[in-house]
């Protein structure tokens, strides 16, 4: 058995060039940004500015959607979808407790209030009965988040947002191509909003967003948003005339070009990222107390950020906290070379900014669970040739799991300093 690296055994993991960098930049990704700096098109709003409406296009043809308008970047997608379906000052938007705090950063944005339902404790997406509960009068759109790449339960969500009827406004930005049902994610409801930032599995050059709809009135309203309110006409003179309330939220020509770019190999790095991540999971299934993601029939997972739940009792911890045993396994696992994660540290009710948005007595104990017991992987996987990568992430998993023993004093003592610590 070899000795753990925290105890100054050799990392399971040596330091090295591991090639897991993300996103992968090519040549073509700086020819394209350079097509764009030499051609002088560097505004959103020139007539003959053509790399905005392709990558429009190309988005909304493999969504399998009508319409696809950029802007510039994920949190302002949500935003300006919220405004093109009439969202505004004091309107409730229900989101799940968990999600990267730009969900309810954009409902609050709009001047609307959100309202948490708890998630499920398996797909970590919105719970169907907790959105029936949190539903009220004054709900004007429910907001799904697919996160870390695995659709939410859409079926049921819709159902739900039948009986009001309100819009639902998918958050796809971490869930590029994955598919419900043989649908892709954005052609699943009223709207999609995706993210471009260069952690997601279709990046751009700093920041990015896109907003799907079949609907050519919803559409209409959000390029009109997008552009301070006013209405561009082909071919016509702007006039810089606001016809409606709007934002400044356009996207500019060298995002999108690196976008198409990056486009061009999404599929393929899709496909190529699949193997690796499959054949990485799989063998963490095989150990005792961790549980590994779970896709549902007629789901497809796109691996955005992969999340492990620890079971303390099977890992013969009946009495010892699940975040003392996850911060043990946190220190242990960095050590060999895993750069896991907490990723989130609290669920969104528990933000400063959305406290007072919570009812007294409100408990949210899924999110706050999965919080407490779960580690991530973020980023290194997305490499389309990371296989080997986590291969070796998962020799260091079956190593920790040797020394559970370690393991375990380490997670008592975490467990005995935080009892020690005054209230």
């Amino acid at each position: 058995m070899t000795k753990l690296a925290l105890l100054g055994g050799p990392r399971a993991v040596p330091k090295r060039d591991d090639h897991t960098e993300w996103p992968v930049i090519t040549t073509a990704d700086e020819e394209a940004v350079l097509r764009v700096l030499r051609s002088g098109h560097l505004a959103a709003t020139g007539d003959d500015e053509p790399e905005i409406g392709a990558l429009e296009r190309a988005w909304a043809d493999l969504v399998g959607v009508r319409h696809c308008a950029a802007v510039g970047n994920g949190t302002a997608a949500l935003q300006v979808a919220l405004a093109a379906h009439g969202v505004g000052h004091g309107d409730e938007v229900v989101v799940p407790a968990l999600s990267m705090n730009a969900t309810a950063v954009a409902v609050v944005a709009q001047g609307a209030i959100p309202v948490f339902a708890d998630i499920d404790p398996r797909t970590f997406t919105m719970d169907p009965v907790s959105l029936m509960a949190a539903m009220t009068e004054r709900t004007a759109a429910i907001m799904p988040v697919h996160l870390h790449g695995l659709p939410a339960d859409m079926e049921a969500v819709n159902a739900v947002a039948r009986l009001r009827p309100v819009p639902v406004i998918e958050d796809a930005a971490q869930a590029h191509g994955a598919m419900y049902q043989g649908v892709r994610v954005g052609a699943l409801a009223d709207a999609g909003c995706f993210s471009m930032h260069p952690s997601k599995n279709l990046p751009t050059c700093g920041e990015g967003g896109l907003i799907t709809t079949d609907s050519d009135e919803t559409h209409e309203a959000i390029t009109r948003i997008r552009l301070f309110g006013e209405r561009l006409e082909p071919g016509k003179a702007r006039t810089y005339v606001a016809y409606q309330d709007g934002l400044n939220a356009k996207l500019s020509p060298v995002q999108a070009a690196f976008a198409r770019s990056q486009l061009t190999r999404f599929s393929t790095y899709t496909l190529l990222r699949e193997a690796g991540i499959v054949a990485f999971l799989g063998r963490l299934a095989q150990l005792p107390g961790l549980v590994t993601p779970l896709v549902p029939e007629g789901r497809t997972h796109v691996w955005h950020i992969l999340r492990m739940r620890l079971v303390p009792a099977e890992l013969d911890m009946p009495d010892v906290p699940a975040f003392a045993v996850r911060q043990a396994l946190h220190r242990v696992l960095r050590a060999e070379g895993v750069p896991v994660s907490r990723y989130q540290v609290a669920p969104l009710p528990a933000h400063p900014a959305f406290r007072r948005h919570v009812p007294a007595g409100a408990e949210f104990p899924v999110a706050q669970a999965v919080l407490e017991d779960s580690l991530c992987l973020q980023r290194r996987h997305l490499n389309p040739h990371s296989a080997d990568v986590l291969a070796g992430y998962a020799d260091a998993f079956e190593k920790v799991w040797e020394h559970l023993g370690v393991v375990r004093r380490i997670a008592a003592a975490n467990a005995g300093e935080r009892k020690a610590v005054p209230a």
